[in-house]
């Protein structure tokens, strides 16, 4: 089994690249925010559990949405491998998500941190909000969330390096160039799916 954590600020283009690698590699894409969707839509008792903390506008607590991903790794038993997309946001749930996947006799093989610059995620973060009328997507507003995603997620991607499971990609290539480069680095734990 083969995992996978992709990283990437806002406007990174992680989104689009997540879709690329799960269709060409036949891994299963673990997002935390649609997993939460998802267990509070079938009021699961992790769903029930995570609901009463989302209605307080809380953040729901790590061990509930650990039990979310044990959950979806359990449904998904035959699956090629994931990728974690939202998770882990800090070191103590890098290290839960390490402890979980001990347990289950995998583990995190690589970490792919999309390095965009500032110039470039500002620009494409504006033009996306021109289409899609984002109130959110001023130039104030992407730089404090392009600073909070480095801030947080620094000491992640330190934490793997650690291990030597961190990859660094230029994604200020087109698409197509950036996951070139992407599956340069997958390529080495995983073929593609024919």
């Amino acid at each position: 089994m083969f995992n996978l954590i992709l990283f990437g600020p806002p406007g990174s283009g992680k989104g689009t690249q997540s879709e690329n690698i799960v269709n060409t590699y036949n891994l299963e894409h673990i997002s935390t925010g649609e997993l939460l969707r998802d267990e509070v839509a079938r009021h699961t008792p992790l769903g029930v559990e995570a609901q009463k903390y989302m209605d307080q506008g809380i953040l729901v607590p790590d061990e509930v949405v650990i039990g979310m991903i044990s959950s979806r790794i359990d449904e998904s038993k035959d699956a090629r491998g994931f990728i974690f997309d939202g998770f882990p946001r800090t070191r103590l749930q890098a290290e839960s998500l390490d402890k979980l996947l001990e347990f289950k006799n995998t583990k995190i093989d690589l970490v792919l941190a999309l390095d965009v610059s500032e110039t470039e995620l500002i620009s494409r973060l504006l033009g996306r909000g021109l289409t899609s009328g984002r109130s959110d997507d001023t130039k104030e507003v992407i730089t404090k969330r392009i600073k909070e995603y480095r801030a947080k997620t620094e000491q992640v991607a330190s934490y793997y390096d650690g291990y030597g499971k961190l990859e660094t990609v230029t994604g200020n290539n087109s698409v197509e160039d950036t996951f070139k480069l992407i599956s340069k680095n997958i390529n080495k734990y995983l073929l593609p799916v024919a």
